[in-house]
Order: C-alpha cells, then structure tokens, then sequence
C-alpha cells in the first residue's frame, strides 16, 4: 500500500498556538524527501500544520491562502481562524468525491487562540491540542500526558517538539526534523529544528 506518512501537532498555550511537523516525506516504503514543508502560514494570526499527500495540502493552502486575502481586502482586518478552518472545510467537502489526501491542523489567534482538526472530508474538530497523521497515536498519547490549560510558550512549543520526537522514533514514515510555527497576538515566528 502506498500511503503518505507524516506527524503534524497543534497545540494552544495561554497567549498563542504552536503548530509543528516532521520534514520527512514517504509514500509507502520510499523516502521522497528529507526536507519537506508541512507547515504554513496562511495569514497574519493563522496557520496550518499537514499531513498527507505534500501536492494536496499545497494546493489546499495556496487556494485557502489566496482566498483568505480577498476577503481582507473585503472586510479590512484579518480573518479568523474559526472562519479560515470553514473555507478551508467547505473546499475539502466539495473535493469529496475524489478527496484531497491531506489531514490538517489550522490555529491561530482571534481574540483567543483556537486549534481545528480537519479530516480529508472537511469534517472540523474544535480543540485545545491534537495530532494528525500516521504518528498520531504516540504524539497525542505525550501530548495528553502532559498538556495543561494556560500553559505558557517555552512549555507548549518543548511538548510540540516531545510529542514529534516520540512520534519519529516509532513510526517510519516521520522523522528527519521539525519546522514549527508559533503564533502569538502581534508575532508569529517559523523555527526549524534539524535532528
């Protein structure tokens, strides 16, 4: 069976979200690539963390992305992530048929920081943490060991960074570094971390 495999996490802390995931790209047994982008961002106060299928969540985000900007343009201020993760809902549902391989992770700040999983279908999750992709199990199995309400910064993005690392050491099709986004009211900053 050929899948993709990857580990993707999101977690809110007391004034922001960390996002973050693996760099490495397999489909089945094959090692694409080492260096693969899951993480992005879409605006100034959302982003995204992907597992799956590296050309669906591309195509996924440049069209959420572009969209996203319109209606700032319309609306004169930033969109939400309540409303970013339903765009990005709605498109995933209309792909149903022939569904966009891709599980995501949006979060980011409103006036509280907020995370939604998204299933290839569109299906939209509210929640505090979670992990997606083949390395889900042991990720969310550290996160929720851990995670408490209101944690600050240093702790939400060294938990993001533990949960990936267990999540590489047993599964495959994970590993080869992290690249995180953290994002915070007026500051959003991309790290990577080579392992």
């Amino acid at each position: 069976m050929y899948l993709p495999g990857a580990t993707a996490v999101g977690i809110v802390f007391k004034n922001g979200v960390v996002l973050g995931a693996d760099k490495r790209f397999a489909y089945g047994n094959f090692i694409v690539s080492r260096s693969s982008k899951k993480v992005f961002l879409i605006n100034s106060n959302v982003g995204a963390a992907c597992a799956g299928m590296i050309s669906d969540m591309q195509t996924l985000i440049k069209r959420v992305s572009a969209e996203t900007k319109l209606r700032e343009l319309e609306i004169r201020r930033p969109v939400p992530p309540n409303s970013v993760a339903k765009f990005m809902s709605a498109i995933m549902f209309s792909e149903r048929l022939y569904p966009l391989l891709t599980q995501v992770i949006v979060g980011g700040i409103n006036s509280v920081p907020a995370v939604y999983v998204l299933d290839p279908l569109g299906s939209i999750i509210p929640d505090e943490y979670a992990a997606v992709g083949s390395g889900t199990e042991i990720a969310i199995g550290i996160i929720e060991s851990e995670y408490k309400k209101d944690m600050d910064e240093d702790s939400a993005v060294k938990l993001a960074v533990k949960s990936l690392k267990s999540a590489m050491q047993r599964d495959a099709a994970s590993g080869d570094g992290i690249d995180l986004l953290i994002i915070k009211p007026n500051e959003v900053r991309q790290e990577e971390i080579k392992l």
